[in-house]
């Protein structure tokens, strides 16, 4: 049985899940995956096993907390980093949003993160360390037009990892709030918005592997100076 370190990625997806697991399997990690769907598996585990690592994954709801729950606890005792980026972007006048739109939004991008802190902090805790990166968007700290459900949905977490690392920051684990203020380079985002330089988009996005970067430095700050949030954007990106 493997006694490497395990990063557990919450919402992994084609793009910046697969760059995340790729440079904590570089970095001595194991990589579990949760997600409803199973597209990353295989550059996922291709990439990890380049590493020296092995992948698995957990095809599971991440609304659904005894499935989270039950998903996370063969690994719990192991995962030192976890990094939840699962979301939902609906983008629609706040009238023409119904309160079902609302919820499920707010159920993908906040109550997910609170049912996978929830499988991991009691072992961190007892351990004494490990890392938590929930991961927001520009829409964490600015709320545009049409973006109510998913905004709310971002606050909410952005207050969730205030208050997690005010918690347990004295047990040693470190909670972090990355704000991702632009468009990533990944499929889900062609799908969305175009591919970039069709100039529906331009170029101006975000290479995952730089974020999966900025993840892993988070994770190896010393307790001496922890970073609580952590804004990364393209250099063309206004704010």
């Amino acid at each position: 049985m493997s006694t490497r370190p395990i990063t557990l990625i919450a919402g992994i997806g084609e793009g910046l899940g697969v760059s995340l697991a790729a440079a904590f399997a570089a970095d001595g990690h194991d990589v579990v995956g949760l997600s409803r769907s199973d597209r990353a598996t295989g550059p996922a585990t291709k990439a990890v096993a380049a590493a020296g690592g092995s992948y698995t994954h957990r095809a599971v709801d991440l609304t659904d907390a005894a499935a989270v729950a039950a998903a996370i606890a063969p690994f719990a005792g192991r995962v030192e980093v976890l990094v939840h980026a699962a979301h939902a972007l609906l983008i629609k006048p706040f009238l023409e949003t119904a309160p079902a739109e609302f919820e499920a939004v707010w159920r993908t991008g906040f109550l997910g993160a609170v049912h996978a802190t929830r499988g991991v902090l009691p072992a961190m805790v007892e351990r004494g360390g490990g890392t938590i990166v929930l991961a927001g968007a520009t829409a964490s700290t600015r709320a545009g037009a049409r973006f109510a459900a998913f905004a709310s949905a971002k606050f909410a977490l952005r207050g969730l990892a205030q208050s997690l690392a005010r918690e347990f920051g004295p047990a040693g684990v470190h909670v972090a709030h990355l704000v991702l203020d632009g468009l990533i380079d990944e499929p889900q985002t062609d799908g969305r918005f175009g591919t970039a330089g069709d100039g529906a988009a331009g170029d101006g996005r975000m290479d995952p592997d730089a974020i999966a970067a900025a993840c892993l430095a988070l994770a190896r700050q010393p307790r001496s100076a922890w970073t609580h949030e952590l804004d990364l954007r393209p250099s063309t990106e206004k704010f």
